[in-house]
């Protein structure tokens, strides 16, 4: 299509603009049209609207297709047609640009900020802001936020590359893109921000004395890559579970405050399935009695805490999950809550779980001090209820029938007994009739201990 003089004169617009030649701001205009609707540039013509034409316009166009392949990203070659056209005596160069589908465009050397991503206002090409940018990833990518393009470009994965050499993987570019690091070669989603040294989310831990956070005895904040804080985090919770010893006749027994694979975990628990989206730490406090694990973001919409303790799992960042498996940190989805409730099942104090609408909290109980708070804490229940609890300590279930024939009362008492300790959340029943059996609450004493 031969060059449009009526166009000339309407001048610049949201889709055109005119050059009068080649400069580094060139690049700014044609990432500009790719974020916004496309556009058409046009190369030997002066503000004034006059037709110099180029000079060597085969040189100029080699420059300008070698600056789109080398200096934006994404690649954006196949949304640019590049065209000589002769007007008059002059030649000029006609770039036409189509929107992209991988939006935001970017300088390279700049990144994915506001001075490498550029939109156009009027006729004008200028820097995007970033809830503009923000806006375009969303668009492009949807809301995952692990799916979405990193705002930061520059990364690094020192850390992650060790550990995947620890465990015979390979780690490179075709490997970051299989696993979704990388939305293409290059281009770091925000997975590969999360397991990069730059990573921008953090995990506090403190230690409290006594059974409040009143009195500071040690705290520390863990960055960098996941896997790094994942590291660092267990070494430093290792380092407050202590071994209590027992002697039980002739043997010794060593019991540890918590169960390793509870700890493993549940901190696997708040790394993977917390909501990135927010820039709250995820935190962890100790105390003498008690661990508690707190990472932003609730329950995935249409699951409930039962259906976790049945083994259900709707991760949160599904590719970080994939990435944990792939290392091994993680057997298979939906393993995890049950697994932390196995390693009590002998327990009289069990975890506990909560959720709202915005967070996910786990609580585990110091084994070594259960023994001594259900001896504080029995006495609020009757002598009958509380050979009940001791029945439960040592089975899974029981069933009315056991409660007549360990207490010695009628099935009406028994009835009562069971009904009294169901009221006071100690335990659950489950079934009806005949068939019901009572199970331990997974709350256990904290009912009464708040009491």
């Amino acid at each position: 299509m031969a060059f449009d003089k009526k166009q000339l004169e309407a001048g610049e617009s949201l889709t055109t603009e005119y050059k009068r030649e080649y400069t580094e701001e060139l690049k700014k205009t044609i990432v500009a049209f790719a974020n916004t609707d496309g556009g058409t540039l046009y190369i030997g013509i002066n503000d004034d609207k006059s037709i110099l034409g180029v000079d060597k316009p085969d040189a100029v166009l080699l420059q300008i297709t070698n600056a789109v392949r080398s200096s934006i990203k994404p690649d954006l070659t196949m949304f640019v047609n590049y065209k000589t056209e002769k007007v008059g005596k002059a030649v000029i160069i006609v770039v036409t640009v189509q929107k992209g589908t991988a939006c935001p465009y970017y300088l390279a050397g700049k990144g994915i900020r506001p001075e490498g991503v550029y939109v156009r206002q009027g006729p004008s090409s200028v820097p995007a802001s970033e809830t503009v940018i923000r806006n375009m990833i969303k668009e492009t990518d949807g809301e995952k936020y692990e799916k979405l393009h990193s705002l930061n470009q520059d990364l690094t994965f020192i850390d992650t590359a060790e550990e995947f050499e620890i465990k015979g993987l390979e780690f490179g570019m075709p490997q970051m893109v299989s696993l979704k690091l990388a939305v293409t070669e290059g281009v770091f989603s925000n997975l590969g921000l999360l397991l990069s040294d730059q990573s921008t989310h953090t995990l506090k831990a403190a230690v409290f004395e006594g059974l409040e956070k009143d009195v500071f005895k040690d705290r520390r904040e863990f960055t960098g890559s996941l896997l790094k804080q994942l590291n660092e985090v267990y070494s430093f919770l290792d380092m407050f579970n202590h071994t209590n010893a027992k002697i039980k006749g002739l043997y010794r027994e060593d019991q540890r405050d918590y169960p390793e694979d509870a700890l493993r975990e549940a901190l696997l628990n708040a790394l993977v399935h917390r909501d990135y989206a927010f820039s709250s730490s995820t935190l962890i406090s100790i105390f003498e009695d008690r661990i508690e694990f707190v990472s932003v973001g609730g329950l995935p919409k249409g699951v409930s805490l039962d259906d976790i303790f049945l083994g259900i799992s709707v991760p949160k960042n599904e590719n970080l999950a994939n990435v944990f498996y792939r290392l091994h940190l993680i057997e298979a989805y939906g393993t995890g809550i049950p697994k932390i409730m196995r390693s009590y099942i002998n327990c009289f104090k069990k975890p506990e779980l909560q959720a709202t609408a915005n967070v996910f909290k786990i609580t585990l109980p110091n084994r070594n001090t259960t023994a001594s708070q259900a001896k504080v804490y029995l006495p609020l229940y009757t002598e009958n209820e509380r050979d009940v609890i001791i029945m439960l300590a040592d089975k899974e279930e029981i069933v009315r029938k056991d409660v007549e024939s360990a207490l010695s009362v009628s099935q009406a008492m028994a009835v009562r007994i069971l009904r009294s300790l169901i009221d006071k959340q100690a335990i659950r029943a489950i079934g009806s009739g005949k068939n019901t059996k009572y199970i331990k609450a997974h709350t256990d004493i904290s009912p009464w201990v708040n009491q």
